[in-house]
């Protein structure tokens, strides 16, 4: 790309809020600029409006704002832009249709089926991004060798473009998708999504219909195959459909752009950013690359300004913005990820990894039961902060305001009504007055409840006093302290997580309010170094000035690494480099300028865990494909991030990529002054710090020369942004002119056993961090399926008597039990002194019984359904038991009928996993206890369980008053029955001014001759699981949940069986009864589907099982989701594509069940329809409920339909397989289907308003059966 000397060349980065420019002067000079990205009275387009006050103010003539600016005095222009991002947050985008294979109409709704946030009883998932859908007569196949189903008509035998053969079963019905084009066109849509199945490796009918609809007149035709084409029919859906949807909206905006400018800017260089940190060409900026456009810029700002390629000291990017704040990791290469969520659509792209917190300097601030809260709610720009003078409310913005870490006299007098008055310092101080009074009052009021509680449980001498009231600054640094906390989970989570050592990284801060924030994340991380560059308040911008532009070019494959396919894959890379080479050649590179980085990506057979791997550390030799050793990359790569490898496993490379990059980046030039004499502060203020108000000196960053430091506490200002020095910390200015700050130790913490409320949210974050890096160590060290890629796990921290403190968000049903099992063991060993307890609890795939998978439809007893562990030491003196744990997993062949594990390796491997995590939570208490000291920990293990049993407290209270008000009554009851007519009763009754309630299970029925019995705490994880729903606010889920609870289960019920009873079934059906009852009692929703609706097959070769979604209730203002995993799990299920890939079967249709969810004001949601043809004979296990008893609705709405699992043969008979059944399927001979029910609906009236809520639909099941099917494994401790 020639350079572009004696012109004037513009970086420009179009936010939200405000567009950030950056310009190359022709005498080498820089200039930045920020301006409001909407000015509707001044002016057209903000990056327009940059261009033209620089040329006019550089060069001294007039360019009229009515009139296109001369083009020929720009060299070039880069640009990252939020266009596409805010149209798919406000769902502004095209309108699009979507044409897919016929069956799969609803895919894209139903997706991987779990919902996003597992206590919203209102399921809300963003709706799909089109209008319209056509069903395709078409179908393609993958051909599989072992194929035993006879099809009498001819197939079309193609190749695929990574070798596999593929069977044309139905031939593209042209005429008719002509048809129904041209309907969709009649209706004025314009932009058309294609996704046809396996159409990654074989686009013929895609280009077809492409071709057609352009034809027609379609604007846009987005095709799954040329957008990405890799495996996965789900993410790649949502891309194509993101494209389609989006690309309309960034071209109008590029034609509005370019008119601004004389000629169009047809020979000015164009670029913008993409979201892997690439620039392209305008011309071929598309809505799928353009999501991350705005970050991406940042990223590759702080990467090349902060890393040191000779140090080889990697960076964490801390981008602190108004609503959220962003964070990367950048180790001299960019991290990418390949499949993302932004706005609840999933992107599979190359996109760079950033992971983004609800906390930003707008995040509001609230105090709830006890807890300091920060977000994830946002005052957002209007009306902003309080501080804003727009009757905004208070904001971390505030609390910095309030502690004088801001401030007004340096800001500029925009803010008010008029947006021509100063930050009110006032208003801030007026509302933190009102909140601090609040806050003394429930400290005063409620806190002798959480000493007693709290301190109780710790091996101190009691509750050591009330905490005294606190002063509005108190408050003000609570908050912050909170808000510092919840910023440093990301950054956990994106290096301990990963493998990598937090403290040594340097925080790379910009973003407008991160500088405010730095010092302190850096110090509880364990961090040395923050890095400020100079132009940080537009570090976005800047970065686009440094970018390189880049072609990718990507194909899928299906390839074994071995030396066989090492020629084949040097020919294909060599393709592709070459490709990429003509691209960058074409746009003006020469081959000096052109590099390129080879890419596959790889995974074990038998796995779906790909990473995408690049051999720059591990160069090619003898044994290795020409562009390096993938072996060896791939294996060290998986060693770091799973800690372990399968050495007897094959390598199988899924797709190959080639970046190409064309370097076209800038350097600065400008140099900071050299001091002769320490700087002088332009003011001394008062800031509020731990030690209280401390002498701040306060600097201008453009008075200050490189070659001394700043000693803190101190402020540094610049127009764009404001740098807190923290006490212990100093900053110097290095000769680019950026600051460098070094970062002190932080002081031993000094805290008592005593509550303080702010130490209580941080703990919880804490403690809740701590189950998510467990639930990360399992998922990465696990290899089954069902934990690695269904995420069918659940990890806890338990205090020293056993009892639940804090948990990830993994399977609800999983949590109330954990909690039972670690006190069993206390209980049972007669322990004695244990400091605390982590758990985690995984879905094993097989361990032995009577059927492949362990979950047998018919099992009597707990031996027919696997191994049973009462109380076994998995690692005793850092020794894992193989041996010993081998022989109990094989132990169930004595049974008659039964058999031990069907697959040890992954049982073995699995426990190991859960190991690994266990052992990643108890170093992190003992971190935690180190840091604090054990009474103290112990102490606010307690602390954290009152808080929760106090939300529970106030719930009912609530609850009990409007009861009071509406029946006189505070006592509820509810029923519901079995399929086998078996009824669960539940009798509650409240203490109103207690809080407090009875749950009587008396009435339920007996223990079965099945395996529908639940054990009591499986009962207790529904229960508890229902508290925190109604509870209706972020409260860790955990023991102080039940405190206030007294529950009574008749012993020999079916809700407390026998010890040797069959329990299988309660885990997966039962639990989801209980939930329904218990909100049927309370008349929170309508019913679910309850039950999990388990489906599994197998045969001596290969083995699958999954649970299928349904629809979710209804409630008082919403509809329930239709197809969507509800109440007590939230798996995944396998995509299309995989599944056809991997096993003998075949998905005819994966859709909604029309009608199925109870009919009312507000909806039950849809039921799913699930369709599998075998292709091998196979063993088909459906473990079901609500085939003969409907979803209730409430209150006078409609009931949901039953679900049915049918079986239909090869001659045309259609068998009804009932809810629970093991049957032997012969090859060829039969298709299975399998319809989940829909749940009913509800009719709520309040006052002379009559409201219908209706019930979930469930799911249908599918005609499958495994010898993978999973039980689970008792919690893991030790």
């Amino acid at each position: 790309m020639a350079e572009t000397r004696g012109k004037f060349d513009f970086a420009i980065d179009r936010g939200g809020t405000f567009t950030d420019v950056f310009a190359r002067l022709p005498d080498g000079r820089e200039r930045v600029l920020k301006l409001l990205s909407h000015d509707p009275q001044n002016y057209r387009d903000a990056p327009t409006e940059g261009i033209r006050r620089i040329l006019e103010q550089e060069t001294g003539l007039s360019f009229p704002r009515d009139q296109p600016l001369d083009s020929s005095l720009i060299g070039w222009i880069r640009m990252g832009t939020t266009v596409a991002t805010n149209a798919l947050l406000e769902r502004q985008g095209e309108r699009t249709a979507l044409l897919v294979t016929r069956g799969f109409k609803d895919l894209l709704h139903i997706g991987t089926q779990a919902r996003p946030n597992l206590f919203d009883l209102e399921v809300r998932m963003p709706e799909v991004l089109y209008e319209e859908v056509v069903e395709v007569d078409e179908r393609v196949v993958l051909r599989q060798d072992g194929c035993q189903l006879p099809r009498k008509e001819p197939k079309r035998i193609v190749t695929g473009s990574t070798g596999d053969s593929l069977e044309v079963w139905q031939e593209l019905d042209l005429q008719r998708v002509e048809r129904d084009l041209k309907a969709v066109l009649s209706r004025g849509i314009t932009s058309l999504a294609v996704l046809l199945l396996h159409s990654y490796i074989w686009p013929a009918h895609e280009k077809a219909v492409g071709s057609l609809a352009r034809k027609l007149g379609f604007t846009q035709v987005s095709l799954s195959s040329e957008v990405m084409p890799m495996i996965r029919a789900v993410p790649r859906g949502y891309t194509v459909c993101a494209d389609a949807y989006l690309t309309p909206k960034i071209h109008q905006y590029l034609n509005g752009f370019t008119r601004g400018f004389k000629g169009a800017l047809k020979d000015v260089d164009v670029l913008f950013m993409q979201s892997d940190g690439g620039l392209t060409p305008m011309e071929q900026f598309s809505g799928s690359r353009a999501i991350l456009s705005g970050p991406a810029g940042g990223v590759v700002g702080y990467a090349v300004t902060s890393y040191n390629s000779s140090e080889n000291k990697p960076v964490i990017g801390f981008d602190m913005g108004g609503t959220s704040t962003d964070v990367s990791r950048y180790a001299g290469q960019y991290e990418h990820v390949f499949e993302a969520t932004t706005a609840g659509v999933t992107l599979q792209a190359p996109q760079l990894d950033i992971n983004t917190v609800a906390a930003g300097g707008g995040s509001r601030l609230f105090f709830r039961s006890g807890m300091f809260v920060v977000g994830p709610e946002s005052a957002g720009a209007h009306p902003g902060p309080a501080c804003y003078r727009k009757g905004g409310p208070l904001t971390v913005t505030d609390a910095n305001l309030a502690l004088g870490r801001l401030l007004p006299d340096f800001f500029p007098h925009i803010f008010g009504p008029g947006e021509n008055e100063p930050l009110s310092t006032e208003e801030t101080m007026r509302q933190f007055q009102q909140l601090t009074h609040h806050i003394n009052h429930f400290l005063s009021t409620n806190q002798s409840q959480h000493n007693a509680n709290g301190a109780g449980q710790s091996n101190s001498d009691g509750p050591k006093g009330c905490e005294s009231e606190m002063s509005v600054e108190e408050v003000a640094m609570g908050f912050i302290k909170v808000a510092n906390e919840t910023m440093c989970r990301p950054i956990r989570a994106l290096t301990q997580a990963k493998g990598h050592d937090t403290s040594q990284h340097v925080l790379a801060c910009f973003g407008g309010a991160g500088g405010q924030h730095a010092c302190a994340i850096a110090r509880a991380l364990g961090m040395k170094t923050v890095f400020t560059h100079k132009y940080s308040g537009v570090l976005s911008a800047y970065g686009l000035a440094l970018a390189d532009v880049v072609e990718e070019v990507q194909e899928p494959c299906s390839l074994q690494y071995n030396e066989d396919s090492y020629s084949e894959l040097d020919h294909r890379i060599q393709e592709l480099t070459q490709r990429c080479h003509g691209t960058l050649h074409q746009r003006g590179f020469s081959s000096s300028q052109i590099s390129t980085a080879v890419f596959l990506h790889m995974r074990y057979e038998g796995t779906d865990c790909a990473l995408m791997v690049n051999t720059s550390d591990y160069p090619a030799h003898a044994q290795s494909c020409q562009s390096g050793d993938f072996r060896t990359a791939f294996t060290k790569r998986y060693m770091k991030e799973f800690g372990f490898t399968i050495a007897d496993r094959p390598i199988m490379v899924d797709d190959i990529r080639v970046r190409g990059s064309g370097r076209s980046g800038i350097k600065s030039v400008t140099m900071a002054m050299e001091g002769h004499r320490s700087p002088a502060p332009t003011k001394i203020t008062k800031c509020y710090f731990e030690e209280g108000y401390l002498d701040t000196s306060v600097y201008m960053w453009e008075d200050l020369s490189c070659g001394y430091s700043i000693e803190g506490p101190a402020i540094i200002i610049d127009k764009n942004s404001t740098i807190l020095v923290e006490p212990g910390c100093s900053a110097q200015l290095t000769s680019s002119g950026d600051v460098c700050i070094a970062v002190g130790t932080d002081s031993q913490c000094v805290l008592g056993t005593e509550l303080n409320t702010v130490q209580l949210s941080i703990f919880s974050h804490r403690f809740m961090s701590i189950a998510e890096q467990m639930g990360r160590v399992l998922q990465r060290t696990s290899i089954s399926t069902n934990i690695k890629e269904r995420l069918d796990f659940s990890c806890a921290v338990f205090g020293p008597d056993g009892g639940l403190v804090s948990n990830a968000p993994h399977i609800p049903v999983h949590l109330g039990a954990m909690q039972e099992t670690v006190q069993y063991q206390v209980f049972w060993h007669g322990v004695n002194g244990p400091v605390f307890f982590v758990a985690s609890r995984g879905h094993h795939a097989d361990i032995g019984g009577i059927t492949p998978g362990s979950m047998p439809p018919h099992s009597t007893s707990l031996q027919q359904e696997g191994a049973v562990f009462t109380s076994f030491k998995l690692v005793t003196e850092g020794v894992f038991q193989e041996k010993a744990v081998t022989e109990a997993l094989l132990d169930p062949a004595q049974y008659p009928g039964c058999s031990g594990t069907r697959n040890l390796h992954d049982n073995l491997s699995d426990l190991r996993a859960q190991v690994a995590a266990n052992q990643r939570g108890s170093q992190l208490v003992g971190e935690l206890i180190d840091c604090y000291g054990l009474a103290v920990v112990q102490a606010y293990m307690g602390y954290i369980q009152s808080n929760a049993e106090l939300a529970v407290r106030d719930m009912l209270k609530e609850f009990a008053r409007r009861q009071q008000q509406q029946t006189g009554s505070l006592e509820v009851e509810a029923e519901d029955q079995m399929d086998d007519g078996t009824p669960i009763r539940l009798k509650v009754q409240i203490n109103e001014e207690e809080g407090s309630a009875v749950f009587d299970f008396s009435g339920s029925g007996t223990e079965v001759w099945g395996n529908c019995n639940a054990p009591r705490a499986i009962t207790l994880s529904a229960l508890i699981y229902c508290l925190r729903c109604m509870v209706g606010q972020d409260i860790p889920l955990n023991q102080g949940c039940l405190t206030p609870i007294k529950v009574i289960i008749p012993p020999g019920s079916i809700l407390q069986p026998s010890q040797n009873a069959a329990v299988v079934g309660g885990n997966v059906l039962t639990s989801q009864r209980v939930v329904d009852v218990i909100f049927r009692a309370f008349e929170v929703c309508a019913a679910s589907q309850g039950c999990m609706n388990n489906v599994s097959f197998g045969s001596d070769k290969s083995g699958y099982y999954e649970t299928v979604a349904g629809g979710a209730g209804a409630g008082p203002g919403w509809s329930g989701r239709s197809g969507v995993h509800s109440h007590m799990t939230n798996t995944r299920i396998t995509d299309p594509e995989i599944l056809e890939k991997r096993y003998p079967v075949i998905l005819q249709q994966f859709s909604l069940r029309p009608g199925s969810g109870g009919r009312g004001r507000y909806h039950g949601g849809d039921g799913v329809i699930r369709k599998l043809l075998f292709r091998s004979k196979v063993v088909l296990s459906v473990l079901t409920e609500r085939r003969s008893t409907r979803p209730y609705g409430l209150h006078g709405g409609q009931s949901g339909s039953a679900g049915l699992n049918l079986l239909h043969r090869a001659d045309g008979k259609v068998l009804n397989l009932g809810a629970k059944t093991t049957v032997g399927l012969e090859p060829g001979v039969c298709a299975c289907a399998c319809e989940c029910l829909g749940v009913g609906g509800t009719q709520l009236n309040t006052g002379s308003e009559k409201m219908c809520s209706c019930q979930e639909a469930i799911a249908e099941e599918q005609e499958q059966t495994q010898k993978n099917i999973c039980t689970e494994q008792r919690s893991c401790w030790y």
